[in-house]
């Protein structure tokens, strides 16, 4: 089964669900947060929530989804998509602008010595030093050196780049949540079988803990694709719809492989992956997206730059300020 995409020419959103559960027993670990642990809240009518899982945590694993560990690349069917690769000084590979938790605007690919990729980033964005950034020419700019930056947004907060302003807002989104939630209290003990009163603050001895986990009534994960903002951006009807079955394809793999988000939280899907709006859409597999995905980035190759490959060395003082801070000595 293709995508249908002429049923969602006119909608500006294309929201979808599945319902997940436990892969093992009925309770989960959730998010925490260091001020405020779990993120519980309770509905006007009294119903106890859950956030399970953050929309930033849902976004980097759906990025994780494009990535095959085992060979450091892009799984081999998404071969052919652009993105920036860090190398240091012997060419062992670093890190790339896919993992990077700012994309794009990592450190390791324009706060280095090889300005070769700033440099390139700058000359593609002459015009939009002054005036409202112009938000068409700045969404080819980032589809030309990594189109997953498209979809899960960027901020290229350097002043020596159109002034620092340079942003697209977040396209593809999704978080987790859980309905009728009730803490499931437990703990342990770390014990020490040599010297069971030691010192416990510098890790020896017996060490108690609790643990609180959660069972709920309802685990439901909520998937959010602008596509308003995809069409608005003008790249042509080839790259939009790359960017939609890429984001299928992201949603799809994420809940195939992806639910395992931490020791004591291993999910699995309840049901199928459904779009609630619009409701007619049907969302195709996982392989057949794989396909589209395939066929789409062979009909954009013309609007990517490849795999663009960066040095990184850290950048280091001008021998002035070098200077001045001896002389302050």
């Amino acid at each position: 089964m293709s995508i249908s995409y002429s049923a969602l020419n006119n909608a500006p959103r294309l929201l979808m669900e599945a319902e997940l559960r436990p892969l093992q027993g009925d309770r989960f670990q959730p998010t925490g947060f260091p001020d405020l642990g779990p993120a519980r809240y309770t509905l006007p009518d009294g119903t106890e929530m859950l956030l399970v899982e953050s929309a930033q945590s849902v976004a980097n694993r759906m990025e994780l989804a494009c990535w095959d560990e085992a060979s450091d690349d892009l799984i081999p069917e998404l071969r052919g998509l652009p993105y920036i690769l860090v190398c240091n000084a012997k060419g062992d590979r670093l890190t790339n602008s896919v993992l990077e938790a700012h994309r794009i605007n990592s450190p390791y690919i324009l706060e280095g010595k090889d300005r070769a990729v700033f440099d390139r980033l700058k000359q593609d964005a002459a015009g939009l030093e002054s005036g409202p950034v112009k938000l068409r020419q700045l969404a080819a700019l980032v589809f030309k050196y990594d189109a997953n930056a498209v979809l899960h947004g960027v901020f290229i907060a350097k002043s020596d780049l159109a002034g620092g302003r340079l942003r697209l807002s977040r396209a593809l989104s999704g978080f987790i949540e859980a309905s009728k939630v009730r803490a499931a209290e437990s703990g342990g003990v770390k014990n020490d079988r040599v010297d069971p009163s030691g010192d416990t603050s510098k890790g020896f001895g017996n060490v108690p803990f609790h643990r609180t986990e959660f069972v709920a009534e309802k685990i439901v994960a909520y998937f959010n694709l602008d596509l308003a903002l995809l069409r608005g951006y003008a790249l042509g009807d080839q790259a939009t719809q790359l960017l939609t079955a890429l984001a299928l394809f992201k949603v799809r793999r994420f809940l195939s492989t992806g639910l395992r988000l931490r020791s004591a939280c291993d999910l699995i899907p309840a049901g199928d992956l459904v779009a609630t709006q619009p409701a007619a859409f049907t969302i195709p597999d996982e392989g057949q997206l794989l396909k589209e995905c395939q066929r789409l980035i062979a009909a954009c190759k013309s609007q990517f730059a490849g795999v663009t490959t960066v040095s990184w060395e850290p950048a280091t003082k001008k021998k002035s300020e070098e200077a001045e801070g001896e002389e302050k000595e």
